[in-house]
C-alpha cells in the first residue's frame, strides 16, 4: 500500500525531513493503538493495582468461646467502644520458633488452694491521710490454666505461654483474678469510617518462664480502655469511714496495679507460686500463695 504525503511540490530540502516525520507519526500511532493509550506493560500493572487496592484485608477467625470451669466472670466488666467483648480462648495459631518446652505447658490446668492475706486502707484520718482500715487473712479454692499465647487481629501476645488464674467465687469478696492477655471484639470501622480488623489483642502481662521458673509481672492494666480483668474484689462500706453501718454485699472490684508479680517454681505436674501487689486506687495490699497440682 502506498501512503501519498503530498510533499512533492515543497522544495528538495524540506521533502526529506517531512516525509520522516510522518513516517515517525504513523508508527506511534500504531504502537498506541496496540497498547490501548498506556505503554508496553503499564495497563496490565495499573489494573492489578486496582484489584490488590480494591480487595479487602482479610481478618483471622475469631476466637473461640470455650473458658476453663472456674474462671473468673467478666460479665460486669465494663467496655468502651474500641473494646466491648473479650474472649479467653486463644485461636489456634502454628507453633512459633523458640516456643520450645514452655510449649509442652499449653493446656495445663492446676488446681489447689491459695492462702490470701490482705491490708485494706481507707483515708479516714481526721486530715484525710491514708490509714490501715482491716487486715485479714484466708484461703480459697483455686486453678491455674496455662494455653497457647493468644492471637487478635494482626498480634500476637509476647508471652511463652498465656495465663489465667482465678482464686475464689468470682461474685464474692476477697476474689482474685490474673489474665495474662485477652482479645475483645471491636467495631470493624474506626471512628474516621476506615475498616479494621475487630479483633484487639490486649497483654497485661510480661511473662518469662526458663529453668521451671516462673516470673511474671503485670505491666499494663488497661484501665484506660475499662477493659480491667486483674482484679481483687473487696467489700465497701455503706458510708465512707463508718464501718459500724455495715458494708455493702458481694465484693467491689479494684483493679491490680502495674509492678503487681507472680512468681515460683513451675512445671507440668506442680506449682508454687506467690503473688504480690497492690490495687490502682492503693486501698488494697495482697499477698498470695498458691500450691497447685496439675489435673
Amino acid at each position: 500500500m502506498s501512503v501519498r504525503t503530498g510533499v512533492a511540490g515543497l522544495p528538495g530540502s524540506v521533502r526529506p525531513r517531512l516525509v520522516a516525520a510522518i513516517g515517525l507519526g504513523v508508527l506511534c500511532a500504531a504502537l498506541t493503538a496496540c497498547g490501548n493509550g498506556e505503554p508496553e506493560g503499564r495497563g496490565t500493572s495499573a489494573a492489578v493495582a486496582s484489584t490488590i487496592a480494591a480487595t479487602p484485608p482479610s481478618s483471622g477467625p475469631p476466637s473461640p468461646g470455650a473458658t476453663a470451669d472456674p474462671t473468673p466472670s467478666i460479665s460486669d466488666t465494663p467496655t468502651t467502644e474500641a473494646a466491648d467483648t473479650v474472649t479467653d480462648t486463644p485461636d489456634e495459631e502454628p507453633l512459633a520458633e523458640g516456643d520450645g518446652a514452655a510449649s509442652a505447658l499449653w493446656g495445663e490446668k492446676y488446681s489447689g488452694t491459695a492462702d490470701i492475706s490482705v491490708r485494706v486502707y481507707d483515708y479516714c484520718n481526721a486530715d484525710g491521710s491514708r490509714r490501715l482500715a482491716d487486715s485479714q487473712t484466708y484461703s480459697a479454692n483455686s486453678t491455674l490454666d496455662l494455653g497457647r499465647p493468644r492471637t487478635g487481629g494482626d498480634e500476637t501476645e509476647d508471652n511463652p505461654f498465656s495465663l489465667l488464674f482465678a482464686a475464689g467465687d468470682p461474685a464474692q469478696a476477697g476474689a482474685v483474678s490474673f489474665w495474662s492477655s485477652a482479645v475483645s471484639t471491636t467495631s470493624g470501622q474506626d471512628l474516621a469510617g476506615n475498616p479494621r480488623d475487630p479483633h484487639l489483642l490486649l497483654t497485661y502481662w510480661d511473662v518469662d518462664w526458663s529453668g521451671g521458673e516462673l516470673d511474671a509481672r503485670l505491666t499494663d492494666p488497661h484501665t484506660r480502655e475499662a477493659v480491667a480483668l486483674n482484679l481483687i474484689n473487696w467489700s465497701s462500706p455503706v458510708v465512707a469511714c463508718r464501718s459500724d453501718l455495715g458494708s455493702l454485699p458481694g465484693g467491689y472490684p479494684h483493679a491490680l496495679a502495674t509492678g503487681t508479680t507472680f512468681r515460683g517454681p513451675l512445671d507440668a505436674s506442680t506449682a508454687s507460686l506467690t503473688a504480690e501487689g497492690t490495687s490502682t486506687d492503693g486501698l488494697v495490699e495482697f499477698r498470695i500463695e498458691f500450691e497447685g497440682t496439675a489435673s
